[in-house]
């Protein structure tokens, strides 16, 4: 098959079969794109005359250029790479699978940083008032403080959050998050997290809804229209300065620490891995050398003989 009509035929598959994400596609598009224009810089335009020894051709050459890729980066596109001949030949467009020998760059293990429980209070009082505490016009701070709380509150990916309507907030102490895949999950809603988007959805939310185009969207931004990625990432920024937290602060940042603290308060690793929607344990346990490692310095500090 045309290696054009082959990579359009397998990102339809991921769209509409596999239902992943507008930003995995397109980041699948992008290595496919790249991995596609040095096959015919080659002289390859056809699946057929794909070879393992192209394949590992190319993946050489990409982990030699200049300045050298991080680790990560190569990884995704090789699993870009795979991912489009098993596709292939599962569906008999290709007769093999020339990349089963290839092997990914071991990426090195980082850990996630995660703010501790102090300063996670600040982030949410630097985002904006409690409920009972917010003056009748900051609709602004009110909006903040309940999308912070409800981020630390679930773990729930920045993504997902921005994209609940409404009628996702209204099922009481529980939230239907719709995560990577379009899988579902259920997580709890702690008290506080309820408490300012309950103030949110009755105090705010109808004035900016009136400020835009109607939409079912939970989270509007000042001029009523649906609250971007972005626009959420800016808040969490700057909550983080006015909060005195000169270390790195983003969306994934509240999602760690969810996961760092019911890790240290005791919740079982498979617990956690359900309430995050990793699809293995083996992506949740990464937490567990920070829980670890924190062990360590009260072990080393409070032991007698630890030293």
């Amino acid at each position: 098959m045309n290696l054009e009509r082959a990579v359009d035929a397998f990102v339809r598959h991921i769209t509409i079969e596999r239902g992943l994400s507008e930003h995995t596609v397109a980041a699948y598009r992008r290595d496919l794109a790249a991995y596609r224009a040095w096959l015919e810089s080659h002289g390859i335009r056809d699946t057929g005359e794909i070879t393992p020894e192209r394949v590992a051709e190319f993946a050489a050459e990409r982990a030699a250029a200049e300045p050298p890729p991080a680790a990560t980066s190569l990884a995704r596109l090789q699993s870009s790479v795979r991912s489009l001949h098993r596709f292939l030949a599962r569906e008999g467009i290709a007769e093999s699978d020339p990349t089963g020998r290839l092997r990914p760059p071991k990426a090195p293990m980082r850990l996630p940083k995660a703010l501790s429980v102090d300063d996670v209070s600040r982030l949410l009082d630097g985002a904006g008032p409690e409920p009972a505490g917010a003056a009748p016009g900051d609709l602004v701070g009110v909006r903040d403080r309940a999308l912070l709380e409800l981020l630390y509150a679930t773990g729930a990916r920045v993504s997902e959050i921005v994209e609940l309507d409404v009628d996702d907030l209204g099922h009481g102490d529980v939230l239907r998050v719709r995560g990577k895949g379009a899988k579902e999950r259920i997580v709890p809603v702690g008290s506080y997290a309820r408490a300012a988007v309950d103030a949110y959805l009755t105090r705010v939310r109808p004035e900016l809804s009136t400020r835009g185009r109607a939409t079912p969207r939970a989270f509007l931004g000042a001029r009523g229209a649906p609250l971007s990625r972005q626009s959420a990432w800016l808040v969490i920024q700057q909550a983080a300065e006015r909060a005195g937290i000169s270390a790195h602060v983003s969306p994934h940042t509240l999602r760690h620490s969810f996961a760092t603290h019911l890790l240290q308060g005791g919740a079982d690793v498979r617990v956690v891995q359900e309430l995050l929607g990793h699809a293995s344990v083996a992506t949740t346990q990464i937490y567990t050398h920070v829980t670890v490692d924190a062990l360590r310095d009260v072990y080393l500090t409070s032991h007698p003989r630890a030293r």
